[in-house]
């Protein structure tokens, strides 16, 4: 679509209006560097993530989670950005399928609308500890950044995630993963199996993004099957 029929290249209101289509958002751009794993000519990396609230319900009436296959969400992902980069000219890249894996940690916090949060997790400027990528989209083009986003932690009262843990296995200090394992394999795991991790949902830019509990049970289950 870009190269056939627009002279010049896509901005990123442009780029927001085809994301929009399907529910999902860009959750930040980054410059490309020599050492990301990119096609040449690639300019911007677009980081793709879910749009709240709505997302939920319109990913799990599609073709992925009716077909009695296993990975919905991943299929689903690979079709829809596989096809948006085509109509950018761009190469999708996935955060799963590997290993190599691509380094989406690395590129979120170079976009400057994620940081290492108090409990290490990322946070993300309106996703919060929700914050999740389904792909993203190598373009042959540079694209304006937005305003700069500021980390919603400086002016958090009270950081309510360093302590919303039940067994104190996400702390500042460390991620202690078995211990989140065995939890979960207990009776009263099953809030968080059921509603997603206690200290993701602590966050108040969690609280305002929207995503539906059943969302985060799913992603849950992937976690710990």
């Amino acid at each position: 679509m870009f190269g056939a029929m627009n002279d010049s290249p896509p901005n990123l209101d442009d780029v927001e209006n085809a994301t929009r289509n399907h529910a999902l958002s860009v959750f930040g751009l980054v410059p490309s560097r020599a050492d990301d794993p990119v096609p040449e000519g690639t300019q911007t990396i677009v980081l793709l993530g879910p749009s709240e609230p709505g997302f939920w319900a319109h990913v799990s009436n599609q073709p992925e989670f009716r077909d009695g296959r296993a990975d919905q969400l991943d299929r689903w992902s690979r079709r829809i950005i596989r096809a948006m980069a085509s109509d950018f000219g761009g190469t999708a890249i996935f955060p799963f399928g590997g290993p190599p894996y691509a380094p989406f940690i690395g590129w979120a916090l170079r976009s400057g609308r994620a940081w290492s949060s108090p409990v290490t997790l990322l946070v993300h400027d309106t996703a919060g500890l929700m914050v999740s990528y389904r792909g993203a989209i190598a373009v042959p083009f540079a694209i304006k950044p937005p305003a700069a986003s500021t980390l919603p932690c400086d002016t958090c009262a009270g950081r309510p995630c360093l302590a919303a843990c039940p067994v104190n296995a996400l702390t500042s200090a460390a991620y202690d993963l078995a211990a989140c394992h065995g939890f979960l394999d207990s009776p009263a795991g099953h809030d968080c199996m059921n509603q997603g991790c206690a200290v993701r949902r602590a966050c108040p830019v969690s609280h305002s993004y929207g995503r539906l509990p059943q969302q985060s049970a799913h992603h849950m289950k992937a976690f710990h099957p």
